[in-house]
């Protein structure tokens, strides 16, 4: 049986409780006879045909890794972390059982995700059914449900909601937990961001793309222990920063956001058709929806999925949406300048005679990038232990790290793209005029003149 990017060796079977995977991150890693329950199975198979980094594989070719093996990942560091507490910290008597709730969390918490993940979470559903509240983690405990009832897996009632809880990062009966919060920081930490999760995805990511990071998830589970029920970790262990170039540089690649917007309209267009958000409501039709329902729209023959072809011959031909300016927008002026006062329609309004501008023709993008606590310095919010005493914890002020740690924790970006590459020019000049007219005379704020198009700029020349 071999897995992408991760294979699977039979006769490495340790015991009829264990099998061995060879993972291409981590290695050599066993799982549990009781995880490959919840593997074999279609629900979990289907985390095959969702790509780990969604649109980004269209931009970089070795971001080809899917939620499959960032799964598994996650399960393996996450029992490797809690294994460890219970064997280094008999005190806090971790039981059998919440050892293998935590295993399955850590392999379950993406079962919800839907097409290129993110782009289905935050551009096409909330377009769709804008009046549904819904999110990945909310399916994730939809088909958890559907998997177990499906395969008839024999786990308690109490497993499980412990299992949809750490998936949650918070304990719905807090007090049966008060003394065990630090079990829900392992997989999904709403503390300060610290978990597995993105232990796993940022190495992984990193690694597919040949980028080259000093990050070492393996140190800081191994410099990690629970002081004050909170999972503190050694003061030497201080991160964030490849997060951050991940997000800067890959994850709202200006391409790769083109990408979304292009796949966000075809799923879009092809909805009233295919039912592709009304999947969300049934289990058994979310199974099927997978990165794949490209692919089922460009083999449609319908007259009612004509645009939403169109779209994708676009994409394979890469006639893509055109990246046109952007602003980063002053810390300062994040309450003058808003969702409201730049959008499409105001960008139009600023048009030249005879550009012919619509609002369809212009997309505007708000960003964020951040070091995973919004605006917040997420070192505040971690707590540490010294090599001289590791019964009691401290926070570690940011002075103290280095005098080179930013004073600003996030930073809003305002992108404008268009779905006509010969209008690139024409909206350029217009997103100026506006900013002109609504821009302080006294702020510094404006695109940058490297992005500037000079008038005799050929469109078709660029990507």
């Amino acid at each position: 049986m071999a897995f992408n990017n991760v294979n699977l060796d039979q006769n490495e079977t340790l015991s009829s409780e264990f099998k061995v995977i060879n993972d291409s991150v981590h290695g050599h890693i066993k799982l549990d006879k009781y995880s490959f329950e919840f593997i074999d199975t279609v629900q979990f198979q289907r985390l095959r045909d969702l790509k780990q980094m969604g649109s980004s594989y269209f931009v970089f070719p070795g971001a080809s890794h899917n939620r499959f093996e960032h799964s598994i990942g996650v399960s393996y560091l996450a029992g490797t972390l809690v294994e460890r507490f219970q064997k280094d910290q008999p005190e806090l008597c971790i039981t059998e059982d919440e050892v293998k709730c935590v295993k399955l969390a850590g392999l379950c918490h993406d079962l919800g995700h839907g097409p290129f993940s993110h782009v289905f979470d935050n551009e096409v559903m909330p377009k769709a059914r804008p009046s549904l509240q819904w999110s990945h983690e909310e399916a994730s405990e939809m088909m958890l449900e559907y998997l177990i009832d499906d395969n008839n897996i024999d786990i308690e009632r109490n497993e499980i909601n412990l299992i949809k809880d750490l998936i949650a990062g918070t304990p719905r009966s807090k007090s049966q937990y008060d003394e065990r919060c630090f079990l829900f920081d392992i997989v999904a930490n709403k503390r300060n961001s610290v978990d597995v999760d993105k232990f796993d995805y940022i190495e992984r990511d990193a690694q597919n793309l040949g980028l080259r990071s000093s990050y070492d998830a393996k140190r800081l589970l191994m410099y990690s222990r629970i002081v004050n029920n909170e999972i503190c970790y050694h003061h030497k262990e201080v991160m964030f920063y490849t997060r951050y170039s991940l997000f800067k540089r890959i994850y709202t690649h200006r391409v790769a956001e083109a990408i979304e917007m292009m796949i966000t309209d075809t799923m879009i267009e092809a909805d009233s058709t295919l039912g592709i958000t009304s999947a969300v409501d049934t289990p058994a039709d979310y199974l099927n929806l997978t990165d794949d329902i490209l692919r089922v729209i460009e083999r449609s023959k319908t007259i009612e999925l004509k645009k939403a072809r169109t779209l994708m011959r676009r994409l394979r031909t890469r006639d893509l949406y055109k990246f046109v300016d952007e602003l980063l927008l002053p810390t300062q002026l994040a309450g003058h300048i808003n969702k409201n006062t730049i959008t499409e329609t105001e960008i139009v309004s600023y048009q030249s005679t005879n550009d012919h501008l619509t609002k369809d023709d212009v997309i505007v993008k708000w960003v964020k990038i951040n070091y995973a606590m919004k605006d917040r310095n997420p070192v505040d919010s971690i707590r540490f232990y010294s090599k001289f005493n590791a019964q009691e914890s401290f926070t570690i002020p940011k002075q103290q790290v280095s005098y080179m740690i930013p004073q600003q924790f996030e930073e809003i970006i305002v992108r404008v793209f268009t779905r006509n590459p010969h209008k690139v020019t024409a909206i350029q000049k217009a997103f100026r005029r506006l900013l002109k007219s609504i821009l302080p005379s006294e702020s510094n704020a404006q695109p940058s003149a490297a992005l500037t198009i000079p008038y005799d700029y050929d469109q078709k020349s660029s990507d």
